[in-house]
């Protein structure tokens, strides 16, 4: 499964530009999908078929699991007379991460991140204030042309247990569908896994894709947040205690009986997990419990350090459990 984050990790597809995620994720996907499509908005459809019809008066439940391909990156919005590259953001892209990072633009040129003095130390300049330095003396003959895309560049990092990536949000949610899909041997279910587009810059390919499946219930699978650093306040969530069942987040309220099949289905199969109260941010599952008429939703989350950075950390033990603890939720019956 490591050869497979790296993998995944290392594919360079921000919001908007995910052909190249899609891809690979496709080709891991497609040898164990009943159906397989791609829609308009980009979002990869894999259908798992139920084994039998077996509940709801013989018409299967209709689930749909959400982890979206697409990270954050920049854009180029002016390259100055010296060859600086002016950008903006593509999705939540801090300030605060920049000064030193490198990026790779789509045709392969690489960058340095650079920041306008500050008048104190400590101080953090706006985005407007930053650039990209590629190398070049001025705009003629530039190898970026406004426009030109760009994700964040760094090497994946095996540290043991604990795996540092520049896209584990959420490419890691991606593995877990991926590695859920293919431990799930049959299933009562009729279940949807929807590797989503343009969640970083408002959950679009979520709610595109549920308006198509219109599914019974459902659920997305993120990271989240992390308080066991120092001095990290607001979210009690420590990386390797097991994958968190979210309650609530800055969008979304989880509906109590998809809370409380996750817990029991966690308690029954053994497997260690976390409650989660998140005070910011949301997930595709604000996305997919909006759509149509309304459908229950939860979210399954990966515990995260460093979120939105260029090394974001994960917990391999909960990677595996939030595997498991999907496989279990897929393979029986549900009761609401």
């Amino acid at each position: 499964m490591k050869q497979l984050i790296q993998k995944l990790t290392d594919t360079f597809s921000p919001s908007g530009y995910e052909s190249a995620i899609r891809a690979v994720i496709r080709a891991e996907v497609e040898p164990l999908a009943d159906e397989i499509r791609v829609d308009a908005l980009g979002n990869l459809i894999v259908r798992k078929a139920p084994a039998e019809k077996n509940e709801n008066n013989g018409s299967p439940r209709k689930i749909m699991i959400a982890a979206h391909m697409d990270e954050i990156g920049v854009i180029a919005t002016h390259i100055d007379s010296k060859g600086f590259v002016r950008f903006t953001a593509i999705g939540g892209v801090y300030p605060r991460n920049l000064p030193g990072g490198r990026v790779r633009f789509f045709n392969g040129t690489p960058g340095v991140i650079g920041m306008e003095p500050v008048d104190k130390p400590g101080d953090t300049q706006p985005l407007e204030k930053c650039y990209i330095d590629v190398g070049a003396s001025s705009d003629k003959n530039h190898p970026i042309k406004i426009g030109d895309v760009a994700a964040f560049e760094r090497p994946f990092l095996d540290m043991g247990d604990r795996l540092v990536a520049k896209s584990m949000d959420d490419r890691i949610g991606c593995v877990v569908a991926i590695e859920a899909l293919r431990a799930l041997k049959s299933t009562p279910h009729d279940v949807y896994f929807v590797f989503t587009t343009q969640e970083e810059v408002g959950t679009r390919g979520a709610e595109t894709s549920a308006y198509g499946i219109d599914p019974d219930l459902g659920f997305s699978i993120d990271v989240t947040g992390w308080g066991d650093t120092p001095a990290q306040k607001g979210l009690q969530m420590d990386l390797g205690k097991g994958p968190a069942i979210k309650i609530k987040d800055g969008g979304m309220l989880s509906d109590p009986r998809i809370v409380n099949w996750m817990i029991r289905t966690a308690d029954q199969a053994k497997l260690p997990y976390q409650r989660e109260v998140l005070l910011g941010g949301t997930t595709d599952a604000r996305a997919m419990q909006l759509v149509r008429s309304g459908v229950p939703v939860g979210c399954i989350s990966i515990p995260c350090r460093y979120v939105h950075t260029p090394s974001e950390m994960v917990d391999f033990n909960d990677v595996q459990n939030a595997v498991r603890l999907i496989t279990a939720l897929l393979s029986n019956p549900i009761e609401l």
